[in-house]
């Protein structure tokens, strides 16, 4: 019944006057929402919900037969919709949390409602997913799901034709793209919109086929490339002053850093400041060939020129340099040989998470690493010398170029920006139920597991990394 109160319950019984309309025997899920004050008046039956929906909308319903609503509008005894109300949605139904089972009132009820609704309005219209690879598919599908099937393609054509076919737009992983797609979406007349990973990924890496949990789907452009705009863009200039909004941001910030939830967990070592009273900063390395440094990278294509950079700025500090863990693993390219970082730096760190470092130190040198806003959340300075979607805003030291989009937005604060990033931009899966979900249950999910489930892919995938390594020491050995 709750279902109904927001639009979600199968309709039936429901007439033209007194003319029934044709559907057909097998309706699926009708939106009663879209039937209710056309003119002339609906009919229904008097054990239809949609009834009571259409009463609840401020329409008078009329009824086409008698029954458990109709009757009760009908007994002559005042305010018949607020007794309907607490007879059906409140007194008769006991709910419940989806994530863990525990009762919940039925404010809670429909605000859970009303979420899952607007996460499948946000997917409207994509009818095909194509650059998923099949180890994430089915985490992908249930965060794009928009209310009809999602059709993945593998090549440019047959995207084409399934998205020209279901009348739909296609949603394509930025950096697996078909081959030809995009002259062949643009020849067609068929919408792209690029997918991500999100900011709180999963508790492994997609190097290592963990599936995401998270990803982010844009209709304006590609929060990687600062050359143009897109919704991520638009949503941090102009995020409302919103205070409960801003609470949920705090709050959600406070969890991240208590529980030491970062996109790049892996390590498990801890890590003691070293004694030198110098200022302790971090470099984070990257994939050097990945789409955020090609697109946003302000020309410095190399982890080492960006040590290289962090020491000049840095003469004086205790510089130390993370690898990126897929790179360390061996899956993506960016390796630097330790004695060659050792020139410019005092220490390498690998095996410890990098929110136990971000704990700790006092700045971050970054290119468009996600690390910088980690950083940023724990309250670090973060010098930035690329155009990552996080810079520009007044909040980081931007060696690179200017962006005068975001020069030109108003003040943005910590927390505004963490309702940008965090609750507004992404889509979110639960791991556990593989339910849509808001970041709040994912980082709850996180903290109570940090270590990913390993299957037998992603052993696989751990394996090859270390023939890649230890085939890479060979090569550097002779």
């Amino acid at each position: 019944m709750i279902a109904a109160a927001i639009g979600k319950a199968r309709v039936g019984g429901m007439f033209w006057g007194a003319q029934p309309i044709d559907l057909p025997a097998d309706r699926g899920g009708v939106d009663p929402w879209h039937m209710l004050g056309r003119s002339p008046p609906l009919a229904y039956d008097g054990n239809d919900e949609a009834g009571l929906l259409a009463a609840m909308a401020g329409h008078r319903p009329v009824w086409a037969t008698a029954g458990r609503f109709a009757n009760t509008f009908a007994d002559g005894l005042p305010d018949p919709l607020e007794r309907l109300i607490t007879a059906w949605l409140i007194d008769a139904v006991a709910y419940r949390d989806p994530y863990s089972g525990r009762p919940v009132a039925i404010e809670g009820a429909i605000e859970q409602l009303a979420f899952w609704r607007g996460a499948i309005d946000r997917n409207r219209g994509i009818t095909v997913a194509t650059g998923m690879a099949r180890w994430k598919r089915r985490e992908v599908e249930a965060m794009l799901w928009g209310g009809t099937a999602l059709h993945f393609e593998s090549r440019a054509g047959p995207a084409i034709a399934t998205a020209h076919r279901t009348g739909g737009a296609i949603a394509n992983w930025a950096t697996r793209t078909p081959a030809g797609l995009a002259d062949a979406a643009r020849a067609a007349d068929i919408t792209i919109y690029p997918v991500e990973d999100g900011f709180l990924r999963s508790a492994g890496l997609g190097s290592e086929c963990h599936p995401p949990h998270s990803i982010t789907l844009d209709r304006t452009g590609l929060h990687l490339d600062p050359a143009t705009p897109c919704d991520l863009e638009d949503l941090i200039a102009t995020a409302p002053d919103d205070p409960q909004l801003l609470g949920r941001a705090q709050q959600l910030r406070r969890v991240i850093i208590a529980e030491g939830i970062s996109k790049y967990a892996a390590g498990s070592a801890n890590f003691d400041r070293p004694t030198e009273a110098r200022r302790l900063v971090l470099v984070a390395g990257q994939v050097e060939n990945d789409l955020s440094v090609r697109l946003g990278g302000a020309g410095i294509e190399s982890n080492l020129e960006l040590i290289r950079r962090a020491r000049l700025a840095e003469p004086d500090a205790y510089l130390m340099f993370k690898p990126h863990p897929d790179v360390d693993r061996g899956h993506r390219p960016g390796k630097i040989a330790d004695d060659i970082a050792l020139g410019h730096v005092d220490r390498v760190v690998r095996d410890i998470p990098m929110a136990s470092l971000l704990d700790v130190v006092d700045a971050v040198h970054v290119l468009t690493s996600l690390t910088g806003f980690e950083a940023l959340l724990r309250g670090c300075d973060v010098i930035v010398h690329g155009q990552p979607f996080y810079a520009g805003w007044g909040l980081t030291r931007d060696l690179a170029p200017p962006i005068p989009r975001r020069q030109a937005a108003r003040k943005i604060t910590t927390d505004a920006l963490v309702a940008a990033i965090l609750i507004l931009y992404p889509r979110y899966l639960d791991p556990v139920t593989k339910l849509p979900c808001p970041p709040e249950i994912l980082t709850e999910r996180l903290a109570a597991n940090p270590v990913p489930r390993e299957t037998t892919l992603t052993r696989v995938r751990r394996l090859q990394g270390r023939v890649r390594r230890a085939l890479g020491k060979l090569g550097g050995a002779s």
